[in-house]
């Protein structure tokens, strides 16, 4: 059974369980930015369904993917389905109810499911409707400091487990990112990071993409790296962070309603760097750490 033989099929099966509740189900993530690769990546999906998924559907839903499992014995797919199933409703809104969660590290019954700034920029620029109404119009873009923080936790998380090739790939994305307000595939990252001369050990950035690009053919020692290669890396994405403030503090700005204009950095130590900018004739200072507005000085 092929990638896409398998997406139909589970799909399939997820419109019979919710067949009275009209399922619109999305594809995003690697799969619709055309970077999956098995043995490294998740088929990310979000279901969102007319009304709160019943009881019953929920108990047959969080078991569904060991059901197909068992159907198609060694089939490497299914597995790999991650996401979250509730209302559109909930979903747009924030609010708890009945809800279906497949993780990597397995599955349950919850009362929310809320997709990060990656996911929820992959699922508007490029996901794949797969069934049911389109309902993206009314789904809100993430901004970008929402992306920077979500960006921050994930080097703070590179920096404590830094031993993989696939962190590189994450931290170039990150850049990007950072760079542009967009998301792309990680190999296509690797590779736009190591074409700037970004990485500081290129070697191990080519290294990566290459096992990204065929990870069958590597074993998991393979994937390992030296946590320094890592670290190096990291340093570089904390360099672009702070370029990255300033570049786009006008959207913090706007966000609060402060018209400021001549925004120069004053300060940057231990990860907290400070801008000033002029308002109405007076002088105002915005402190930001890590991307995330702290306090506000007129």
């Amino acid at each position: 059974m092929t990638l896409n033989e398998a997406i139909k099929t589970m799909t399939d099966k997820i419109v019979s369980v919710l067949a009275d509740n009209k399922p619109t189900i999305y594809l995003f993530g690697s799969v619709a930015l055309g970077d999956f690769k098995l043995g490294w990546s998740d088929i990310d999906i979000a279901v969102l369904t007319e009304h709160e998924i019943t009881e019953q559907q929920a108990d047959t839903l969080v078991g569904l993917r060991q059901t197909m499992l068992e159907r198609y014995p060694g089939n490497p797919y299914f597995r790999l389905f991650e996401g979250g199933m509730l209302s559109a409703n909930a979903f747009l809104n924030g609010k708890n109810e009945r809800t279906v969660y497949w993780g990597t590290s397995g599955q349950r019954i919850t009362d929310n499911w809320q997709m990060g700034s990656f996911g929820m920029a992959e699922l508007l620029d490029g996901g794949i409707l797969v069934c049911g109404d389109d309902v993206r119009h009314k789904m809100t873009c993430p901004t970008v400091a929402q992306m920077r923080d979500d960006i921050a936790h994930h080097v703070q998380a590179v920096r404590k487990n830094g031993d993989s090739v696939g962190w590189l790939l994450d931290i170039a994305r990150g850049i990007y990112t950072l760079r542009t307000g967009k998301v792309i595939a990680k190999t296509t990252a690797g590779e736009w990071a190591l074409e700037n001369g970004l990485c500081p050990d290129p070697d191990a950035m080519q290294k990566a993409i290459q096992i990204r690009k065929d990870p069958a053919k590597y074993s998991t020692d393979d994937k390992r790296i030296e946590a320094a290669v890592v670290g190096r890396f990291t340093d570089v994405i904390d360099a672009e962070f702070v370029k990255t403030i300033g570049r786009f503090a006008d959207t913090e700005l706007n966000h609060m309603n402060i018209p400021f204009n001549d925004l120069s950095l004053i300060r940057n130590k231990d990860g907290s760097a400070v801008y000033v900018g002029v308002a109405d004739d007076d002088y105002g200072k915005l402190k930001m750490n890590w991307g995330r507005c702290e306090d506000f000085e007129k």
